[in-house]
C-alpha cells in the first residue's frame, strides 16, 4: 500500500483533534470517533486504541446516523473540540472536552464529556461505546444500572452516563436517537472505583462544565505575550503544548500516542508518551518565550523531585528520558495482537532508547535553566550546585561518541550536534555564573568550551561538501546542524555557515520540508524510510531568518503552515504527498513553530 492510500477503518493521522485534562488526552476523528484514549495518564494502557487496530483496539463512536459532511474546529482560544455534521435534514455537532479540576477526588474521575447538539433542523444520531482495556488484552463485563452503563475490568472500571437510552450489545453499548433543533444529548465517561463513585451528568451540569472548561483555557491563554503575525497558529501550538503536560508532576510528554508510523507499513514505530529531557527543555524555552512561566516552574519542579543531576556514573547524570512520574525504567515490548495503524507493525510500548547515551541533552537542559533564570525566577543555590556538577562532568566526557539526537541504532559516533550542545551547556553555565556571581571553575570550563569549538570547526567542517556535517571527519549532511546559529555557536552570516545552509537547501530540503539526513548515505541501523522531519523544517525557517534571507524564510514558513491539519496540528513528519506521519501531535514540531514565528515576526518588524 502506498503512503497516500487509506485502509478501511482508518482515518488519516491528521484527521484528528485532541482534547485533554492535563493528565491524559483523547484523539477525536473528524468522523466523531474517539479512537485513542488512555484513562488517567498518558502512559497507562489504552481504553480506546482503534487507531492502532481498527477491529480489536476499541473506540467510542458518536456521529450523525445519515450521510453527512463533517468539519472540525476548536471553540475559539480553547482545547474544546467541535465536530459538525452537515446533512440533508439539518446540522448537528458534538462538543468534546475533558474538564480541568483541582479537587483530587474529582480529578481522579477523569471525566470525558460529549455533548450532542442539533443546531438546525433535525438529525438522527448513533453512538457505540466499545472499550478494550489494557491495549485490548483484558476482558470486561457490562452492567447497566438506570441511565448508567458500567464497564468493569480487572484493573479499571468506567461508567458511561447518557441522557438517552443505551442498549447492551455483548460487552459494549449502543444508542440510536433523534434530536430536533435546540435539543441536546450528553454522554459522560468516568473512571470509577473505591475512591470515585458513579455520578450522573445532567444536561445542566454538562453545560456548566463546558463553560468552566472554556473559561480555564481562555484564562490560561490570556497570559501569552505574543501579538505577532501568526497569532492563531502560535496560540494553537501553545495550547497543544499545554495539553501535553502532566499536571501532577510538571512533566511534558514528547507526544501523547505510541506507534503511529513514520512510513505506512514500516517498522519505525515508537512510544513517545514519556519525558524526553531535550524535548521538554525546548518546550520550556518556547513557553517562556510567550510568557508562560508557570509551566517552566513546574518542569523545574519535576527535575528537582525526580531527576538526580548529581548522579555522575559513567553514563552521566541524566537519562535521555523518564516516565511522567519520574521513573527511570521504561522497558520496551511489542504488542503482537495489535495490527498497527494501517498494518504498520509492530506496536510498541515502552522505549528501549532510554538506555542510550546522548550528550546533547545537557545543552538543552542547561540552556533551559539559564533561560528560566533569565525570564522566570532566579535558580536556587541547590540547583546551581547541580549545574556545576553536570558541567564538571561534561568537561571530562564531552568528546565521547554517542547515539545522537536522532536516536539512531547503528552504534555510537562523534556527532557534531552532540558536541555543539555540550558547548551550549558549558557556555550557558559560564554566562549564568558571571551574571549572578556564582562560584564555578571558570578557567576549566573555558578551556573545555574553547576546545569543543576548535574541534567542531576543524573536524566538523567538510571541505569536500563545503558544509558542517553529521559527525566528525565525514561528509554526511544532517539537518541538526541548523541549530548552530540558533544556539549562537556560529554567526548566522559566517561564510562557512552560509555555505552549509546552501548545501542543506540543495540536498535535504524539498519545498520547505527538511529531511533529517539521508539513511542511504548514513545508515542508522533501522529498516525502512521516513518522511521529512517537521522540527527541522521550522529550524530551517529560523536559520534563513537569522541569515537575513527573510523573503525565503517567510515563504518557507507559510508553506509549512499549509502542511498543518485542519486544526493547526502537526505530527512528527510529513510524507511524500503531504500526509502527516508519526506520533500525533508532536511537541517538538509545535515548539519549533513557536520559535520560528517569534523570530521571523521580530525580524520582519
Amino acid at each position: 500500500m502506498t503512503s497516500n492510500q487509506q485502509s478501511p477503518g482508518y482515518l488519516p493521522i491528521a484527521d484528528h483533534g485532541l482534547i485533554g485534562d492535563l493528565r491524559s488526552v483523547a484523539l477525536v476523528g473528524t468522523n466523531g470517533t474517539i479512537d485513542w484514549y488512555c484513562c488517567g495518564r498518558f502512559d497507562l494502557p489504552s481504553v480506546f486504541a482503534a487507531v492502532l487496530d481498527a477491529e480489536r483496539g476499541g473506540s467510542f463512536e458518536l456521529a450523525a446516523d445519515v450521510p453527512a459532511r463533517t468539519k472540525q474546529f476548536y471553540f475559539p482560544d480553547t482545547n474544546v473540540l467541535i465536530t459538525r455534521f452537515f446533512a440533508e435534514g439539518g446540522v448537528g455537532e458534538v462538543q468534546d472536552f475533558m474538564p480541568i479540576v483541582d479537587d483530587s477526588r474529582e480529578a481522579g474521575r477523569h471525566r470525558l464529556i460529549r455533548r450532542v447538539v442539533c443546531v438546525r433542523g433535525s438529525l438522527p444520531f448513533r453512538a457505540r461505546v466499545a472499550p478494550r482495556f489494557d491495549y485490548a488484552t483484558r476482558p470486561h463485563t457490562l452492567r447497566i444500572e438506570g441511565c448508567q452503563a458500567i464497564f468493569e475490568s480487572e484493573e479499571l472500571s468506567l461508567a458511561l452516563t447518557a441522557s438517552v437510552p443505551v442498549e447492551p450489545d455483548g460487552p459494549d453499548v449502543w444508542s440510536a436517537f433523534k434530536l430536533h433543533e435546540g435539543e441536546v444529548a450528553v454522554f459522560a465517561l468516568d473512571r470509577v472505583g473505591d475512591d470515585v463513585a458513579p455520578r450522573e451528568c445532567p444536561l445542566t451540569e454538562a453545560e456548566h462544565e463546558f463553560a468552566a472548561t472554556v473559561r480555564f483555557w481562555r484564562n490560561w491563554l490570556s497570559a501569552s505575550r505574543y501579538r505577532g503575525r501568526w497569532r492563531e497558529m502560535v496560540h494553537r501550538s501553545a495550547l497543544t503544548l499545554k495539553l501535553l503536560t502532566y499536571a501532577p508532576t510538571g512533566a511534558i510528554v514528547a507526544a501523547p500516542t505510541t506507534s503511529l508510523p513514520e512510513s505506512i507499513g514500516g517498522a519505525r514505530n515508537w512510544d513517545y508518551r514519556y519525558v524526553w529531557i531535550r524535548d521538554a527543555a525546548f518546550c520550556m524555552y518556547a513557553l517562556l518565550r510567550l510568557g508562560f512561566t508557570a509551566e517552566a516552574e513546574a518542569f523545574m519542579g519535576f527535575l528537582s523531585q525526580h531527576v538526580d543531576l548529581r548522579r555522575c556514573d559513567s553514563s552521566g547524570p541524566l537519562q535521555i528520558m523518564y516516565g511522567i512520574d519520574g521513573r527511570s525504567e521504561l522497558p520496551e515490548r511489542e504488542l503482537h495482537h495489535l495490527s498497527g495503524y494501517q498494518g504498520s507493525a509492530p506496536v510498541r510500548v515502552g522505549n528501549a532508547a532510554v538506555d542510550q547515551f546522548q550528550l546533547d541533552i545537557y545543552g538543552a537542559l542547561i540552556d533551559s535553566i539559564y533561560l528560566y533564570d533569565k525570564w522566570g525566577e532566579p535558580i536556587s543555590s541547590d540547583r546551581w550546585d547541580e549545574v556545576v556538577d553536570v558541567v564538571d562532568w561534561l568537561c571530562d566526557n564531552w568528546d565521547r561518541p554517542d547515539e545522537g539526537i536522532w536516536e539512531t541504532r547503528g552504534g555510537p559516533k562523534n556527532f557534531l550536534y552532540s558536541r555543539l550542545m555540550c558547548w551550549v551547556a558549558i557556555e550557558r553555565a559560564m554566562r549564568l555564573a558571571n551574571h549572578r556571581g556564582l562560584p564555578a571553575d571558570i578557567p576549566r570550563w573555558r578551556r573545555s568550551r574553547d576546545e569543543i569549538y576548535r574541534q567542531i570547526m576543524k573536524r566538523g567542517w567538510s571541505g569536500k561538501r563545503r558544509a558542517f556535517v553529521q559527525h566528525e571527519d565525514d561528509d554526511v549532511l544532517d539537518a541538526a546542524v541548523l541549530m548552530m546559529p540558533l544556539a549562537k555557536f556560529v554567526s548566522p552570516t559566517d561564510p562557512k555557515w552560509l555555505a552549509t545552509l546552501d548545501a542543506l537547501g540543495e540536498h535535504l530540503v524539498s519545498d520547505s520540508l527538511v529531511y533529517r539526513y539521508d539513511p542511504l548515505t548514513s545508515p542508522d541501523g533501522l529498516p525502512g524510510t521516513e518522511g521529512t522531519f517537521s522540527i527541522c523544517s521550522f529550524w530551517y525557517v529560523e536559520a534563513l531568518t537569522r541569515a537575513g534571507r527573510l523573503e525565503e524564510a517567510r515563504l518557507a514558513f507559510e508553506k509549512m503552515l499549509t502542511y498543518a491539519n485542519h486544526l493547526g496540528l502537526y505530527a512528527e513528519e510529513i510524507g511524500h504527498t503531504g500526509e502527516q506521519l508519526g506520533n500525533f501531535p508532536q511537541a517538538f514540531t509545535h515548539l519549533a513553530l513557536i520559535s520560528a514565528a517569534f523570530n521571523l515576526d521580530r525580524a520582519l518588524g
